[in-house]
């Protein structure tokens, strides 16, 4: 049963918010109603992820070689209960294009215990900076779940 939509969104949908959407659906059971998603607010359709990302989430037996990059649309926006942005000028970005989505839009970082308002993004970067970006993320996913709960009420 597919009770509602948690959108991850980043730039261009081909590592930080493919790599949440993930994260997520590997620790979220069927039972949980919940489908998990990723868009970017600048993407191109149909990119692989990016290597290192992969490569970063299969290393903890993550699979996300079949991921394709998609742009946020009205129809994405509207239909998420719940939207998960990496930084604070994604959270301005989006909201300013879709002002309705403001109240479900959230910072990753709000879900963590890291300091900074922003997930950076490690686009070029080595694997090193992919395994830490998935290290961090996977702490946050418990808090997100948690939440999660309380929207189910």
């Amino acid at each position: 049963m597919k009770r509602s939509l948690v959108l991850f969104v980043c730039t261009g949908n081909i590592c930080r918010s493919p790599m949440a959407e993930r994260l997520l659906h590997s620790k979220l059971g069927p039972a949980a109603g919940w489908s998990v998603a990723s868009a970017g607010l600048m993407a191109g359709c149909g990119h692989p992820a990016s290597e290192p990302a992969v490569a970063a989430l299969r290393e903890i037996g993550v699979d996300m070689t079949d991921h394709l990059s998609r742009p946020l649309t009205d129809d994405l926006a509207d239909e998420a209960a719940l939207i998960i942005v990496m930084t604070a000028a994604h959270k301005d970005l989006l909201t300013s294009r879709f002002p309705a989505a403001g109240e479900k839009t959230f910072l990753f970082k709000s879900f963590s215990d890291k300091p900074g308002d922003d997930v950076p993004d490690p686009i070029g970067m080595p694997l090193s900076v992919y395994r830490k970006l998935r290290d961090d993320m996977s702490e946050a996913v418990p808090e997100i779940i948690e939440f999660l709960s309380h929207l189910e009420m």
